[in-house]
C-alpha cells in the first residue's frame, strides 16, 4: 500500500507535469533580408544591375538568424522558392533547422514574403488576389498577404506577413508611393477582418515591413477601421532605447519601418512589446534590423483564436 507521502508526491508530480505541458510561449521574429535574390546592387564601389546577394552578407544573415533563435521567422525581400530553400539548407548546415517553410507567390516575381517555422503550420494561404483603386485604375497588393496558422496550447495563432510598397515610384502624382501603400494597407486590413470580424476575440499578428512611420496612413489603416481597433502597434526598441529598424545609406537616415501589430485578443500575451535586434552581423547583413517578440501565451484563456 502506498503511503500518504507517496500519494502526495505522485499528485504533485502529476500537477507539475500538467502545468509544464500546458505552458506555452512563442518567439517570433521579422526580418527584411535586403534582396536575397539577384538584383541591382553596389559591389566594391561599382553598381551591378544583376548580382546575387554577396556570400559575406548571407553569412552575416545566418549569424543574425541563429542569434534570434525564433520559433517562427517572417521574411521580406526573399527571392523565389529556390532562394528560400538555399537559406534553409545553409542554416541547417550550421545547426539551425527550420523544418517548415512557406513563400507567397504574388504580383512581384522577384521579392516575396516568406516564413520559416519550427512548428508545423495548420494552414497556409497566400492572398494574391487583393486589389485596390489607384490613380483611376486598379492595382494588386504587390507582395500579396501570407497567412499562416499554428497550433498552441491556448488555441490557434494566425500570422499575417506583409511587405508594403517601397517609396520608389515612377508616378509623379504619387510621391513616395504613399497613396499606393495606403491602398495596399486598406485591402490587407479588410481581408483580415473578413477572416476575423471580431478582433477583440481574435488572436493574430500582422508582421513585416510597412515602409512607413507609425503615425502614417498605412499604419492607421492597419490599426483601425471606422474608429474601431483592429490591431495595436507594439512598441519596439534595442537595448539602448533606439527604435529604428532601417537605415537609408544615401541620406544617413534612420527610420522605423518594421512592425508587429497584435489583435486586441492577443495583446495580453505581448506585454512588454518587441526588441530590435542589434547584435553581431546585423550591420553587414541587411539595411534593416530585425524585430523579435516573445509571446507569453499562458496569459491567454484556453479558448479562442480560431477564425469563425
Amino acid at each position: 500500500m502506498l503511503s500518504v507521502a507517496s500519494v502526495v508526491r505522485k499528485i504533485l508530480l502529476f500537477v507539475i507535469l500538467a502545468v509544464a505541458a500546458r505552458a506555452d510561449s512563442l518567439t517570433i521574429a521579422t526580418y527584411n533580408l535586403e534582396n536575397y535574390v539577384v538584383a541591382g546592387r553596389r559591389v566594391e564601389d561599382h553598381y551591378l544591375p544583376a548580382y546575387p546577394k554577396p556570400e559575406a552578407a548571407k553569412a552575416a544573415l545566418r549569424t543574425v538568424i541563429a542569434a534570434l533563435n525564433a520559433d517562427i521567422l517572417a521574411l521580406q525581400e526573399m527571392g523565389p522558392g529556390p532562394y528560400l530553400e538555399e537559406l534553409r539548407r545553409d542554416l541547417r548546415a550550421e545547426g539551425v533547422d527550420y523544418p517548415h517553410a512557406a513563400v507567397a507567390e504574388a504580383a512581384d516575381a522577384d521579392r516575396h514574403v516568406a516564413l520559416l517555422s519550427r512548428r508545423p503550420f495548420r494552414r497556409v494561404v497566400t492572398h494574391a488576389d487583393l486589389e485596390f483603386p489607384y490613380l483611376g485604375g486598379r492595382e494588386k497588393v504587390k507582395r500579396g498577404l501570407l497567412e499562416a496558422v499554428v497550433a498552441t496550447a491556448h488555441g490557434e495563432l494566425t500570422l499575417f506577413v506583409v511587405h508594403l510598397k517601397s517609396r520608389l515610384t515612377d508616378r509623379p502624382e504619387d510621391p513616395g508611393s504613399a497613396r499606393r501603400r495606403a491602398g495596399e494597407a486598406r485591402a490587407i486590413r479588410d481581408r483580415i477582418l473578413q477572416r476575423f470580424p471580431d478582433p477583440g476575440r481574435a488572436r493574430f499578428l500582422i508582421v513585416g515591413d510597412c515602409n512607413d512611420g507609425a503615425d502614417s496612413p498605412p499604419l492607421r489603416l492597419l490599426s483601425t477601421r471606422a474608429g474601431a481597433p483592429v490591431a495595436s502597434i507594439l512598441p519596439a526598441a534595442d537595448p539602448r532605447g533606439d527604435s529604428w529598424t532601417f537605415i537609408l545609406h544615401r541620406e544617413g537616415s534612420y527610420l522605423r519601418l518594421d512592425y508587429f501589430l497584435a489583435s486586441p485578443g492577443l495583446l495580453p500575451a505581448a506585454a512588454g512589446g518587441a526588441t530590435v535586434y542589434d547584435g553581431p552581423g546585423v550591420r553587414e547583413s541587411s539595411d534593416h534590423r530585425p524585430l523579435v517578440l516573445r509571446l507569453d501565451l499562458d496569459r491567454l484563456p484556453a479558448d479562442g483564436g480560431a477564425a469563425p
